[in-house]
């Protein structure tokens, strides 16, 4: 897995009898995100698929719309004192005619891999204009489908499997099948990714599709969704009492406690074809 873990040495307790073992780790590094040779953002992150994590930033704040406004991505060599390149400073160059990012929106700390929001100028700079409206997207999904996402998201996560220390974000579509899925020690940053190889593959917008996430649902990950074009957002655990008015504001198609057969449907139920509670008890 390269640089996404780490092997350290670690007492091990069980039942009172003491061993000695290696475990593995989920790596966290920071990562500075430049545009044109100006410093946006630094998160801290897992590092791989970096110059997806750079573009899907970039998307979910606006500053650009399609693969097609990334001119290239390259890491920042002689970036230290002696000149090495550390792999976690990346500079984006936009092409001619994208604006560049308005100063309102850089961030002015880093940003922890545990909260997206942290540092921005004000809820305002967050609320920017989508691009995609996902509103009247037609996008069906029985509650059948989602009962099975989990499972399949799970199924993919390689690096979880040795660590048990990442979030997961994945992309279906409308029939339940895994376009992409990206790890990182931080919910926001795996969804940063995913976005980001749709906007290097121009897959974007993703209409008709459904973002399922690994952990909560924020605010930051249903505008992320939304930015992307995702008319449907998925997670295992809550939702927070913004993210379910944003997605209403937006027409998103939020769920959340997706466990199994059950779940909880927030915003535009008709997506799943829920209309009536006694359609789900034979009624």
């Amino acid at each position: 897995m390269g640089r996404m873990t780490s092997r350290r040495r670690v007492f091990r307790v069980v039942d009172g009898n003491l061993t000695m073992r290696p475990d593995t780790l989920s790596a966290e590094e920071p990562l500075e995100i430049r545009v044109a040779g100006r410093a946006l953002t630094i998160t801290m992150r897992t590092p791989g698929s970096d110059f997806d994590l750079a573009a899907g930033f970039l998307v979910g704040e606006g500053i650009v719309s399609q693969g097609a406004d990334v001119a290239g991505i390259r890491y920042c060599a002689w970036a230290t004192v002696d000149g090495s390149n550390t792999y976690n400073i990346v500079d984006v160059l936009l092409r001619d005619g994208v604006p560049l990012p308005d100063p309102s929106i850089e961030r002015t700390f880093y940003t922890t891999s545990s909260c997206g929001l942290c540092g921005k100028a004000s809820l305002d700079a967050v609320r920017t204009t989508v691009p995609w409206p996902v509103e009247d997207d037609p996008l069906s999904a029985s509650p059948g489908l989602l009962a099975g996402l989990p499972d399949a998201l799970r199924a993919a996560q390689q690096v979880f499997d040795r660590t048990g220390g990442l979030h997961a974000a994945g992309l279906f579509d409308g029939t339940g099948r895994l376009l992409c899925v990206r790890e990182d020690v931080g919910r926001h940053n795996a969804v940063d990714k995913v976005a980001g190889w749709a906007a290097r593959e121009g897959r974007l917008p993703l209409a008709g599709t459904v973002l399922m996430v690994s952990g909560r649902a924020s605010f930051e990950l249903v505008q992320k969704a939304a930015m992307a074009g995702i008319p449907l957002l998925a997670a295992v655990s809550a939702p927070s009492s913004l993210a379910v008015e944003l997605a209403e504001e937006l027409g998103l198609t939020l769920v959340g406690f997706l466990r199994g057969s059950s779940m909880n449907v927030y915003t535009r139920a008709d997506r799943l074809g829920l209309h009536d509670p006694r359609q789900l008890v034979g009624h």
